[in-house]
Order: C-alpha cells, then structure tokens, then sequence
C-alpha cells in the first residue's frame, strides 16, 4: 500500500428502496448508523454523471470503525436498472460478507427481517460456516462464523 499510496477503503455503495428498512436490516447484522443525509446539487451530479440529482443517504459502520456501507435512496433521477435477483455468478458488484459470532442466530435474527436463505448453511472445512441470505428487498448478503477463533 506504501508503494501506491492507498490509504483505506472508506466504503462500499449499495441502493435501496427503503433507506428505514435497510438501517433496520444492517443494525441488526450489527453496524451502526454513523449519519443520515440529503444529497442534492448540480454539483453531486457532477461526481456521479446524473446531472442534478436528490439522495438519501445513510451512512453505516462496523464495531470495529474500519469500514462502511453508504446507503443511497435515489429520489431524482429515478433507479433505471435493478440487479437485486441476478445470481452469484453475474458479473459485477456481487454482495457484502459479513464474519459474524454465531451465524445460526444471524440468520434467524435476519429472517425475522425478511430474509431469506439462498442456498445452504455449509460448513468450509474446520474453518468457517457460511451462507447467502437475501435481504426482504433482494440485497445479497453474505454470512460467515469463524469456526477456529485461535488461528
């Protein structure tokens, strides 16, 4: 990183119908709602390439404080492409792991959301469990238990 002069990943992006359902939903995986804000402008557009644009964001942060989900909601211009159902092998942005304590309670803490499990709870060797959920408005999550904590 020295040599490239990167200093962080300050967040990744995702965009939401329901900026609530989404705090809701990620609160319970355990991140914390770090702002909400409005975003509107020529000037926002201009980052972006929509011209002027109006969003709600909402910006959430792991236990740890090292990384973040900018949560959008595009109010103008309106969302003109939906990725949510696409499967796990479609190019692009995938989803988000999360490494969890206990992912057997995760999962029906986020079932109680409106999740859903994609596909199985497997075991990787004797090192994690993992599994796909997807959120009630279709986001794609990934799950993960570290199985032996002292390596």
């Amino acid at each position: 990183m020295a040599n490239n002069k990167l200093l962080r990943m300050d967040n990744v992006g995702i965009v939401v119908e329901s900026l609530d359902e989404a705090i809701a939903f990620f609160t319970e995986i355990g991140l914390k709602l770090e702002g909400r804000a409005t975003i509107e402008g020529e000037w926002a557009g201009r980052v972006t390439g929509l011209g002027n644009q109006h969003v709600e964001i909402a910006m959430m942060i792991t236990p740890d404080g090292h990384s973040r989900l900018e949560l959008s909601r595009f109010i103008t211009p309106a969302v003109i492409e939906d990725h949510r159902t696409a499967p796990v092998n479609a190019l692009g942005y995938l989803r988000v792991m999360f490494t969890v304590e206990n992912v057997d309670e995760m999962v029906s803490r986020l079932i109680n959301h409106g999740a859903r499990l994609v596909g199985e709870m497997v075991q990787y060797e004797n090192s994690y469990r993992l599994c796909y959920i997807r959120a009630k408005d279709g986001l794609l999550i990934g799950l993960a238990e570290q199985l032996n904590k002292s390596v």
